[in-house]
């Protein structure tokens, strides 16, 4: 998918989208304590890049909470993740707010490598698509979902079917 819309108005999509069945693209992403996380700190779990515009709009509260819930749910072997390009302080605003302790919140604010590398950094506001990757417990990608209308949240119970297949 090279777009995606906002209300309808047609948004490019910028860098190469990864392949599924093919190995995760590396990143580099900052924790709240501003501390880099890596796809190799997730080596052995079940990760979910959970990419949305940001973390203070409505249908990104609304995602991000859905997870939450789900997430504690979940097996300790599955990790689920917030990606968006708010800064880690807002992020962690955000997950005070939001009572969020089942989801982590990564920022790729620096210079939005991990869009770039995921093919979901938008041309026109530099912000990230709504978006949903499973990686499984090996480094490969094993789903990826690109939300078309950035307004609409994701397939929920596709993404967590896809998390339960690698269980």
């Amino acid at each position: 998918m090279d777009t995606v819309t906002f209300q309808g108005t047609p948004l490019h999509l910028m860098g190469q989208q990864p392949k599924v069945g093919a190995p995760a693209p590396d990143f580099t992403l900052t924790a709240n304590d501003l501390s880099p996380r890596t796809l190799k700190d997730y080596a052995g779990k079940i990760l979910v890049l959970a990419c949305v515009p940001s973390l203070d709009t409505p249908v990104c509260d609304l995602e991000m909470r859905h997870f939450n819930a789900e997430a504690a749910k979940l097996s300790d072997k599955v990790r689920i993740v917030a990606v968006s390009r708010d800064l880690p302080f807002a992020q962690a605003r955000w997950c005070g707010a939001a009572n969020a302790k089942a989801v982590e919140t990564l920022s790729d604010y620096k210079e939005g490598g991990f869009g770039l590398a995921y093919g979901v950094l938008i041309e026109e506001l530099r912000l990230l698509a709504r978006a949903v990757f499973v990686v499984g417990p090996d480094g490969i990608l094993t789903y990826s979902q690109i939300v078309p209308e950035m307004t609409d949240e994701p397939d929920y119970a596709a993404v967590l079917n896809a998390v339960k297949a690698l269980a």
